[in-house]
């Protein structure tokens, strides 16, 4: 089957005409169209320019009979949409992931799921109406996220709850940025230190907090109080209430979210407790929010739209056949303000 597009005057572009005016084959001109990375960046231009100027536009419908493609990707968030459009870091994923599927030929579907057992999303997702998947923010509730799995390609913004040999991530480095965090602490002379963590449901909050215990365990101190949140700044405040009715303020905190720490620094702020005087915080994201509050947080950077950039490209490549590594992690780094 000829993959035509079509011309602003009716008539029709054939996928052979772009790659003549290009000056390459028509498999490289496919493999653009198709959102393949594994092309020069000089045939890339001159692709993008033939594509422009003969007014090409890929016939989808042609394309998908032949290969029973859409040339749609689903991305999948097992969060309610006030997490989801309250929280930066799903801005910053999303924002990364876009970047890079904006000089493909596939289009994002986004999906706010609940775990159902007859859910929407995997129906659809299940129906063949996606080419694969990109999962962020899952639970160890999230069953239904299996069922896509076993679908589609699905690459996971983090790690899996259920880890499989086969399975394919984009991680940072959460216990260290934990271990980081609590480190920084340390070494500024605290002793009592607490932690406030994300979710236990979720790898992040686990391996924050782990990477909180590593640090306490190295440097010889007894764990201090820890109080669990749910990534939001309600949950934050939440948690230090807990903390306060105890009646035994720690000298700092690590709080596993930069939205927590807002919730805990108005909470400290209605007691009356100086921050970082009475006791430091040190928060996790370096999202806007560690800039907007006061003091300004001392946190850990992960890089968010690198991740989803990273994912997008890791999808990309299981789409067209290749086999990219399964498991790619990022750094953190600690960034230091006026908190702790």
């Amino acid at each position: 089957m000829t993959d035509t597009g079509t011309h602003t005057m009716g008539t029709a572009v054939t996928i052979e005409e772009v790659a003549a005016a290009a000056g390459v084959s028509r498999s490289t001109v496919s493999r653009v169209v198709n959102g393949s990375t594994a092309v020069s960046p000089k045939a890339l231009t001159a692709v993008q320019r033939a594509i422009a100027d003969l007014n090409y536009v890929p016939n989808r419908a042609a394309r998908s009979l032949a290969s029973r493609q859409t040339h749609a990707i689903a991305l999948v968030v097992p969060e309610d949409t006030t997490r989801f459009f309250g929280d930066p870091f799903f801005a910053a994923i999303v924002s990364g992931i876009n970047a890079r599927l904006s000089r493909s030929d596939y289009v994002l579907n986004l999906f706010i799921a609940s775990d159902d057992p007859g859910d929407k999303t995997t129906s659809y997702v299940r129906s063949g109406s996606v080419d694969g998947a990109f999962v962020v923010s899952h639970h160890t509730s999230d069953l239904f996220i299996d069922r896509i799995a076993a679908a589609v390609p699905v690459v996971y913004g983090g790690r899996p709850v259920r880890e499989r040999e086969r399975s394919y991530y984009v991680d940072v480095d959460n216990v260290n940025g934990g271990r980081t965090a609590t480190a920084h602490l340390i070494g500024r002379g605290h002793r009592r230190i607490g932690t406030i963590t994300g979710p236990l449901t979720m790898p992040a909050g686990i391996d924050r907090l782990e990477g909180y215990r590593q640090a306490m365990a190295e440097a010889g101190l007894p764990e201090g109080i820890v109080e669990e949140g749910n990534f939001t700044a309600d949950g934050g405040s939440a948690a230090m209430a807990r903390i306060l009715a105890q009646g035994d303020l720690p000298d700092a905190l690590f709080v596993a979210s930069d939205l927590m720490a807002r919730g805990v620094l108005a909470r400290l702020g209605l007691a009356g407790i100086r921050v970082p005087d009475d006791i430091a915080i040190v928060g996790f994201d370096d999202s806007p929010v560690a800039t907007s509050v006061s003091p300004q947080l001392t946190t850990v950077r992960q890089p968010s739209f690198a991740q989803g950039q990273r994912m997008a490209d890791m999808l990309l490549d299981l789409l067209a056949g290749r086999s990219p590594r399964h498991v790619s992690m990022l750094e953190t780094e600690l960034v230091v303000r006026e908190s702790a």
